[in-house]
């Protein structure tokens, strides 16, 4: 069924000369007969192979079953939709939308149902990158969903692309509901913007990949990997000072600590507090809210942070507050995310502190 037949395409064997008509026909029809049974063998060979690789015909949309000639089409396994990881990527990225898209009053529920037509994609791309794209707030036609997710594609393909992203998505999958590539889309825009979640680490797919060649669909299973580690991941960015240090000059690493160490204490000592130890004792973010108010020489009222933080939530909010303080004393956005801080990353809160350094290494 799904491929051709293997056919006897080789001349007859040669007769004797006095062999009857009758003896002609049958020997034909012998061989025939065994070519055809070789190849139903080989085709139920083929059949048992593949079989346990194939989507049911209950599985296949009637668009599939009548795909055009050469024509491919890809859909999410069945056993991998129901994959826990996976799920709980899709709930991390829903509630991750929902938040930043808070003040649009935008609510997603579901990603392949919300997100196709491109609306919600374009708030939240102008949300992330602070730009305004020109296209029609609202449209209900195919023609023109399709035109608005061609503007917003363009333009996360043109930020992301030059920093080596391969784009898994476009705008026929996307408008097709494909979740795959809405997933791999989302993934690729909370990396690249640091969004302040965690993603499920190694969570992969199997995609049922469907092709008609000569008449007859063929269906191959691939596997897409969707996340990796935190570090591999986080590891995307570019590159800086911290990761050539680490890896290259590790025994500089403790004059740096130290430098960073005399100057937090400089201003923490105003408090009474001391640190001896960055990557443990600013993971509660507490330490960084109290110096972002040294810093800059205002007290920070207590019911906007976590005296005591003790769940990861909790930290998280901690340091999340202490980097909008950051921003609005006009430093660039950390490259860290508030979750690997907490999680004791040593680059991280390396990266963030330095930060601070070069920023009020003469403040008083």
């Amino acid at each position: 069924m799904y491929a051709n037949s293997t056919r006897s395409t080789g001349p007859p064997g040669k007769t004797k000369k006095d062999e009857s008509l009758l003896g002609k026909l049958s020997g034909t029809l012998v061989r025939k007969k065994k070519s055809k049974e070789v190849s139903d063998l080989q085709e139920e060979g083929k059949n048992a192979i593949n079989a346990p690789l194939l989507p049911s015909s209950a599985d296949l949309l009637p668009e599939d079953l009548l795909l055009d000639e050469n024509a491919e089409k890809t859909m999410l396994d069945p056993t991998s939709r129901e994959n826990p990881k996976f799920k709980d990527l899709q709930k991390v990225l829903i509630d991750w939308i929902n938040n930043e898209l808070e003040e649009e009053r935008i609510i997603v529920k579901d990603l392949e149902e919300d997100l196709y037509d491109g609306q919600v994609l374009q708030k939240l791309f102008e949300k992330l990158s602070g730009r305004k794209l020109n296209v029609a707030e609202v449209t209900q036609s195919e023609i023109g969903q399709k035109q608005k997710l061609q503007t917003v594609l363009e333009s996360v393909n043109d930020l992301l692309r030059p920093q080596g992203w391969t784009i898994e998505w476009g705008v026929d999958s996307i408008h097709s509901k494909n979740l795959v590539a809405i997933m791999y889309l989302l993934v690729a825009l909370a990396m690249h913007f640091l969004a302040p979640i965690r993603l499920p680490e190694h969570v992969s797919v199997q995609v049922v990949l469907v092709k008609k060649r000569e008449g007859i669909l063929q269906a191959s299973h691939v596997t897409k990997e969707l996340t990796t580690t935190t570090e591999m991941m986080m590891g995307r960015f570019e590159r800086d000072a911290f990761d050539t240090l680490l890896d290259h000059a590790p025994d500089k690493l403790n004059v740096v600590k130290t430098s960073l160490i005399t100057f937090v204490n400089k201003h923490l000592n105003k408090l009474n507090l001391e640190v001896t130890e960055l990557e443990s004792q600013f993971a509660d973010g507490v330490y960084l809210v109290l110096l972002m108010g040294l810093l800059e020489d205002y007290f920070v009222p207590l019911h906007n942070f976590y005296l005591t933080p003790e769940s990861f939530e909790q930290k998280v909010h901690n340091v999340a507050f202490a980097f909008e303080l950051m921003q609005d004393g006009g430093l660039k956005k950390p490259k860290a995310r508030p979750e690997d801080v907490v999680n004791l990353n040593l680059k991280s809160t390396l990266r963030v502190l330095y930060n601070l350094f070069t920023n009020y290494k003469s403040t008083e």
